[in-house]
């Protein structure tokens, strides 16, 4: 997407704090994500899906792309057919986008059901959020509409989206220079532990549910017990069944 200041702040010690938080914990949830095709909606300067195994990984923005290879179109008007993608990830796309709700609804279209949507954003209800409150006017990130987890789970419900998972980092206060980022990190341990919900910034995981439909999955531990007493019964046999290159 468009937005001011955006690679400006990248660059900064700030926005690569953030973007390892970020890029760990997205890495995680989406390791194991299976299907066919995955979507990166925005921020293409950093790649979201990396630590995916989906054979068809794809990217979009609204603007110039970035280093990554990307459709250039509406977040709003995905060129997807419905029930088309197994995961989409949002970086950043909902607190900038002029009707983030819109935008939601579009990737609610195009998952299969099941399908999983990862949305990043910044926690108003932070030391960044109260530096952002002082300084709306400045470029990204101070600039956007933050949204709240609690509203961004409401939309999520209105939607059919199951929150799956979350995550709350980035406790240290938005001081600019990476010497006193450093010297705060001893917070990082104690915010997850005593205040996790004031986190600089979160990741959430949403899972598109349909009623009256189910996944099948296979049943593993029924196949195990096949396989096993298969093994047995064969083995028995190999034991009973005479030697015949001997004559016994």
């Amino acid at each position: 997407m468009s937005i001011p200041g955006l690679h400006e702040w990248l660059d900064t010690p700030q926005g690569q704090y953030v973007q390892r938080w970020e890029h760990a914990q997205v890495d995680e949830m989406v390791a194991d994500v299976f299907g066919y095709n995955a979507v990166q909606i925005g921020l293409l300067q950093h790649d979201y899906l990396r630590a995916n195994r989906m054979p068809f990984k794809l990217y979009s923005d609204d603007a110039r792309p970035g280093p990554l290879p990307a459709l250039v179109c509406d977040p709003v008007h995905l060129p997807f057919p419905a029930t088309s993608i197994d995961l989409v990830v949002l970086p950043h796309v909902l607190e900038f986008a002029a009707d983030p709700h819109a935008v939601l609804r579009e990737v609610e279209r195009v998952l299969v059901p099941e399908g999983q949507v990862l949305v990043t954003g910044f926690n108003p209800f932070s030391l960044w959020g109260a530096r952002r409150r002082l300084q709306e006017r400045d470029p990204f990130p101070w600039n956007g509409d933050w949204l709240s987890v609690p509203r961004l789970r409401d939309w999520f419900k209105l939607l059919n989206l199951d929150t799956q998972a979350g995550c709350f980092g980035c406790y240290r206060p938005p001081v600019r220079s990476e010497k006193w980022l450093a010297r705060w990190s001893f917070i990082e341990s104690a915010g997850d532990r005593w205040w996790p919900f004031l986190g600089g910034a979160y990741v959430l995981q949403g899972v598109k549910r349909v009623h009256g439909m189910r996944l099948i999955t296979p049943q593993w531990s029924d196949r195990r017990a096949a396989a096993r007493a298969v093994a047995s019964v064969g083995s028995a046999r190999r034991n009973t069944v005479p030697d015949r290159k001997f004559g016994t």
